[in-house]
């Protein structure tokens, strides 16, 4: 018999090696690159929105305020303020607070955020204003509105003893350093006299300041 299969010699057809697609892997790795990019997107966009309403809405003065002006909303403007703490915001006027009876104790210019402590009820703005006149050296330095202070005299004459006045009352206002520095520096300070036996001494304390220097010892909170 005759074989008469066709046989394969070293001359037939080279067999093709197996070859990568370069091309799909180019496909693949901007695949990659393209989900990245939206993820990263994303967390951006997540993010913003999250900080979006990281905002506080508070009072500001729509002109000047005058001490004793009663808050109502033609006096003011809402502004949005992104404050680093809630103690910081905690410092002014919430615009939804209630501003019925509130009153100003200080003067609060126009566009100036209304201080908490300065917006208290007309109830307790019935009280006399003393202004002082301080030596620079006789006050805390970071002395402000708010604090509670002790007020003693200091005689003049070195042989008198030092005598306290007022005790726990507030400082409505206080000035810029006014004068040279050194000795000579002043502070003009506002505190509220808010009690009657707070007023019983009033006349005293002002013979006393005739001759002696006011101390204001801050108190602790």
């Amino acid at each position: 018999m005759v074989d008469t299969a066709v046989r394969g010699t070293a001359f037939g057809a080279p067999s093709v090696p197996a070859q990568r697609n370069r091309r799909a892997r180019w496909k693949d790795g901007r695949l990659v690159l393209g989900v990245l990019l939206v993820a990263v997107t994303a967390l951006a966009g997540a993010k913003l929105l999250s900080t979006a309403d990281d905002t506080t809405t508070i009072w500001a003065a729509k002109h000047d305020l005058r001490a004793g002006t009663k808050l109502t909303g033609d006096d003011l403007t809402t502004a949005r303020v992104r404050f680093t703490n809630s103690e910081d915001a905690g410092r002014y006027v919430a615009a939804d607070s209630d501003l019925n009876g509130l009153v100003v104790t200080r003067a609060v210019d126009a566009g100036e955020f209304v201080p908490q402590d300065a917006a208290v009820p007309e109830s307790d703005n019935d009280r006399t204003e003393l202004p002082l006149s301080i030596a620079t050296g006789r006050l805390p330095s970071d002395t402000a509105a708010g604090d509670q202070v002790d007020i003693w005299v200091v005689p003049k004459d070195a042989d008198q003893p030092a005598m306290k006045f007022w005790m726990g009352v507030r400082v409505l206002q206080i000035d810029a350093v006014k004068g040279v520095a050194g000795g000579s520096a002043r502070r003009q300070v506002l505190v509220g006299l808010e009690r009657q036996s707070d007023l019983q001494r009033l006349q005293s304390a002002l013979s006393a300041l005739s001759t002696g220097e006011p101390v204001l010892v801050r108190r602790g909170s």
